[in-house]
């Protein structure tokens, strides 16, 4: 005689299937987005190729459209996904340091032998920023929307002072901070490379004490 699976069994078994189903498809998105964010740090966003990003993700480049419209949504995504792990890292626990010191230890955080080395983590803008400028404006909304939260984020964390606006002071900062990285990067293994670090660190330090004001 042929079994007879119970309604309720079916459902439950069907239910099982489609939660496995959808668990994979969040691992495979999450596993693409980790592979498109160390392509871009690396190589910046026209050296990430889709079929190198689904490579590095262990998936079939056919896989792609069934997670991204395109390789600019990959791309946006990959850059908010970076940004807001930098800010995390940046800001993790700088309510235990002295209000004094907050930016200054963010500074040094950014601005770091080990940030400069790691050059498939960390902050995206050195590798795309040059790209966004010339040949990929599409992203430079996204640009924005990041420059935006990481000077909102730091500008919170200036001290006071009777000098230059918060906003201004931290903006300026972020340009200091990334400007800093990217020549550091790009003269890695030198002994200038390190002066630039300290450089724009202290730099930045003196500023953030001297000039803010609310």
């Amino acid at each position: 005689m042929m079994k007879v699976i119970s309604p309720v069994k079916w459902a439950y078994g069907t239910r099982a299937i489609m939660n496995a189903k959808a668990e994979q498809r969040v691992k495979s998105h999450e596993t693409i987005l980790e592979s498109a964010a160390r392509l871009i740090r690396k190589r910046g966003i026209s050296g990430a190729r889709v079929a190198d990003v689904m490579k590095g993700a262990g998936l079939t480049v056919g896989g792609f459209y069934a997670h991204f419209g395109s390789k600019e949504g990959l791309v946006d995504e990959a850059l908010r996904r970076t940004g807001d792990e930098l800010r995390a890292r940046l800001f993790s626990r700088l309510d235990e340091k002295p209000e004094a010191d907050r930016a200054e230890v963010v500074l040094k955080r950014y601005l770091s032998a080990a940030h400069r080395d790691a050059q498939t983590l960390g902050c995206p803008l050195p590798a795309v920023v040059g790209e966004i400028g010339t040949t990929a404006g599409e992203h430079r909304a996204v640009l924005a929307e990041q420059v935006e939260a990481l000077g909102a984020s730091l500008a919170d964390y200036l001290p006071k002072g009777n000098g230059t606006p918060r906003r201004t002071l931290a903006l300026g900062l972020v340009a200091l901070m990334y400007g800093g990285l990217s020549l550091a990067r790009a003269l890695r293994g030198t002994e200038l490379s390190d002066e630039v670090i300290r450089a724009c660190r202290t730099l930045g330090a003196a500023a953030a004490r001297g000039m803010a004001k609310t």
